[in-house]
């Protein structure tokens, strides 16, 4: 077999492990309540259901985590990316010292573990009442994915011409009208990939949501789901169907935009 074939195969297996338990949750959550872990022959005749997901709307209110999210996880993008967006630029065109030790000390930031800081914010934020509130989450989230935005949107400005940029300056544009009418639509796909993995950070993240929010009235959807209670036991094909409607948006929106956001995750690490 050639090294053509076995690349192929190893991708084939890579995506079915992948995918593989994604679909299997998708499908237990329109089995039964008892066939859900029933194990496999199953007796009997296999029947669907939607029970799971009537309950998720009916009786858990499901709709409102999902709102949060979508609030938390847009306001977040929309603040970090145009800041990141002015910052990467500055870094990847104006003269300054040390550009590289200030990079590296902002990934470093995006990389530093959050149980570490979950107590001072949360004595922070509770001093200032903004504890179970939208911008409680929204300023943790900013502070952490804003320096992966610059580090990634830097890449991109460094790999654009300056041919453009420098023609318009000298027809008297501003700096401020270079960056909006010149570099921004040149850049549309760099904006676009690190908005998605900053939407995609936000509305998967757990333990600052678990940690800020006091009630359902701000909860995220990871945050519900891992709250799921009966009065006996864990209704898992509730959980299952839960898990398969937050896992929705993030499998289309991956699909949809995955060589962006792959050219974003690779134009970041490069001319460093």
């Amino acid at each position: 077999m050639s090294a053509h074939h076995l690349a192929r195969v190893a991708a084939i297996v890579l995506v079915v492990g992948l995918l593989g338990p994604i679909a299997g949750m998708m499908a237990a959550s329109l089995l039964p309540e008892t066939r859900v872990f029933g194990g496999f022959p199953w007796t009997g005749p296999l029947t669907l259901t939607t029970e799971h997901y009537a309950a998720l709307i009916e009786e858990r209110g499901f709709l409102l985590p999902i709102r949060n999210s979508l609030i938390v996880a847009t306001a977040t993008t929309l603040v970090a990316v145009p800041c990141a967006t002015l910052c990467a630029y500055a870094l990847a065109r104006l003269p300054m010292r040390g550009k590289g030790v200030l990079l590296a000390l902002l990934l470093a930031v995006s990389m530093f573990p959050q149980i570490s800081i979950v107590a001072p914010l949360f004595l922070v934020l509770r001093n200032i009442g903004l504890l179970d509130t939208f911008p409680g989450l929204v300023l943790p989230y900013v502070t952490f994915t804003t320096p992966l935005a610059v580090w990634l949107l830097t890449g991109f400005f460094r790999q654009l011409p300056r041919d453009l940029e420098d023609a318009a300056r000298m027809d008297g544009a501003s700096r401020l009208r270079v960056i909006r009418d010149v570099v921004l639509p040149v850049a549309a796909p760099g904006l676009a990939s690190t908005a998605i993995l900053t939407f995609l950070y936000c509305w998967n993240e757990f333990l600052f949501a678990l940690s800020f929010t006091l009630g359902p009235e701000h909860q995220t959807v990871p945050v519900a789901i891992a709250l799921f209670r009966g009065r006996y036991q864990i209704p898992w094909g509730q959980v299952l169907a839960a898990a398969s409607i937050a896992t929705l948006p993030v499998v289309a929106i991956v699909l949809a935009f995955q060589r962006r956001i792959v050219a974003g995750l690779t134009a970041g690490a490069v001319k460093g």
